[in-house]
C-alpha cells in the first residue's frame, strides 16, 4: 500500500503542477491552491475509474451480454454524469456551494468542544494499520449507504429525485452517477457528516469513494454476471444489483403479484411481453420499496430481510414508464441531462 500511495502522491502532485496550479494563477486564485491540491487528487482517481472501466468492465459488457444496445443517446447522457461526477466538476459546485456551510457547522462543533471520535483509534496496532481501518470504514460507509438507500425508496419526495436513476431502461458501466443533482447533494451532505464524525483521513475517504464508486461501475453493467451461491453473499453483483433496478421488483414493496409483472427470463421478445403483462397486471397502486439496496456488501440485505437472490436479468426502468396511468399516459424521465434534472424538479412539486 506504500508503494501505491507513493505513486499516486507522485502523480498527483505533476497533475496539480502541470494544470491546477497555472489555471488558479492565471484565473487569480492563488489562495486556492491548497484546494486545488486536493482537486487534483479527485482528477486523478476519476481518470483511473474512467480508464479501468473502459479497458476491463466494457470488454465484458461485450463479451457477456445481458440485453443489445438499442438506445445509445441514453448512454451518452449516462456517460456525461459519468463525466461529472468523476472527473471532480460535481465536487467543484460543492465546493463552491454547499462546503461553506460545512466548514461553518463543523467549526460551530469545535468551538462547542466537539470531539471527533476516530474508528481506527478503537485497537491500538490493529485498527490503525492502514489497510485494516479502510475496511473498517467501507463497511460503515456501507451500512450508511444501505439506510440511505432504503430511504431513497420509502420517502415519496426523495423517491421523486431518486427515479431519475431507475429511469434508465438501457444499464451499462456509465449508469451509475445518472441522478438528479438535488439527490446527490443530499446524499453527499450524509456521507460527509459521517466521515466528520468518525474521523476518516481525506486519503482514505478518497479511496473509500473510489472502491465504491468502481464497484457501482461494474454493478450497473449490461452484463450477464452473478459470483456464485457464495460470492453473491459477500459482494454485490451486476446479477444482484439488476435485481433491483427490475420493473415492478426493485422499486416497489412485495406484493403477491410482484414476479408475475415483469418476464422471468430476458430474451428478444422479453420487452413486448414485459408491456403486455404490465398493462394487465392486478390493478393495485404501487408503493415504494423494493430490495437488494446494498451498495458494495448484500450483508445488509441479508440483516434486514430486502435481499432477493433469484438468478434472473429482467428488463430495467420504472412501472409508470410502460404501464400508462388513468389519462393513458406515460410518465416522461426526460431524454437529455438538463431535462431530466429539470423533469425531477416538478416532480418533487408535484407537476409532473
Amino acid at each position: 500500500m506504500e508503494f501505491f500511495s507513493s505513486l499516486f502522491d507522485t502523480a498527483q502532485q505533476w497533475v496539480f503542477e502541470q494544470v491546477f496550479q497555472p489555471l488558479l494563477f492565471n484565473m487569480g486564485l492563488a489562495n486556492y491552491l491548497e484546494d486545488g491540491y486536493t482537486a487534483a487528487g479527485w482528477f486523478l482517481v476519476g481518470c483511473l475509474q474512467i480508464v479501468i472501466m473502459v479497458l476491463v468492465i466494457a470488454p465484458l459488457q461485450r463479451w457477456r451480454p445481458v440485453e443489445a444496445v438499442s438506445d445509445r443517446h441514453a448512454i451518452r447522457i449516462d456517460i456525461l454524469y459519468t463525466l461529472i461526477h468523476r472527473l471532480g466538476l460535481f465536487r467543484l459546485g460543492l465546493f463552491f456551494t454547499i462546503d461553506p456551510l460545512w466548514d461553518w457547522a463543523v467549526g460551530g462543533l469545535r468551538m462547542q468542544g466537539f470531539e471527533t471520535w476516530h474508528v481506527d483509534a478503537l485497537w491500538p496496532g490493529v485498527t490503525d494499520v492502514a489497510w485494516v481501518s479502510l475496511l473498517i470504514y467501507l463497511v460503515i460507509f456501507d451500512f450508511v449507504a444501505y439506510w440511505i438507500h432504503r430511504g431513497q425508496h420509502s420517502f415519496v419526495w426523495w423517491w421523486k429525485l431518486h427515479a431519475l436513476h431507475h429511469s434508465q431502461r438501457q444499464m451499462t458501466m456509465w449508469s451509475d452517477n445518472r441522478n438528479h443533482l438535488l439527490d446527490d447533494i443530499l446524499t453527499d451532505s450524509i456521507l460527509v457528516l459521517v466521515a466528520v464524525l468518525i474521523g476518516v483521513a481525506p486519503s482514505q475517504f478518497v479511496a473509500i469513494v473510489a472502491i465504491t464508486q468502481l464497484s457501482e461501475s461494474l454493478q450497473h453493467a449490461n452484463l450477464r454476471m452473478w459470483f456464485g451461491r457464495l460470492g453473491e453473499r459477500l459482494w454485490i453483483s451486476p446479477r444482484f444489483h439488476r435485481r433491483h433496478h427490475a420493473i415492478g421488483i426493485g422499486h416497489e414493496s412485495p406484493a403477491k403479484n410482484a414476479d408475475e409483472n415483469v418476464s422471468p427470463a430476458y430474451a428478444s421478445q422479453a420487452q413486448a411481453a414485459l408491456n403486455a403483462e404490465v398493462k394487465s397486471a392486478a390493478a393495485t397502486r404501487p408503493r415504494l420499496g423494493g430490495c437488494n439496496f446494498g451498495v458494495l456488501l448484500p450483508w445488509w440485505d441479508m440483516l434486514f430481510g430486502t435481499a432477493n437472490f433469484e438468478l434472473r436479468y429482467d428488463p430495467t426502468g420504472i412501472r409508470d414508464q410502460v404501464q400508462p396511468n388513468r389519462q393513458g399516459q406515460l410518465r416522461d424521465y426526460g431524454r437529455g441531462f438538463w431535462s431530466q434534472q429539470w423533469r425531477g424538479v416538478l416532480r418533487l412539486l408535484n407537476k409532473a
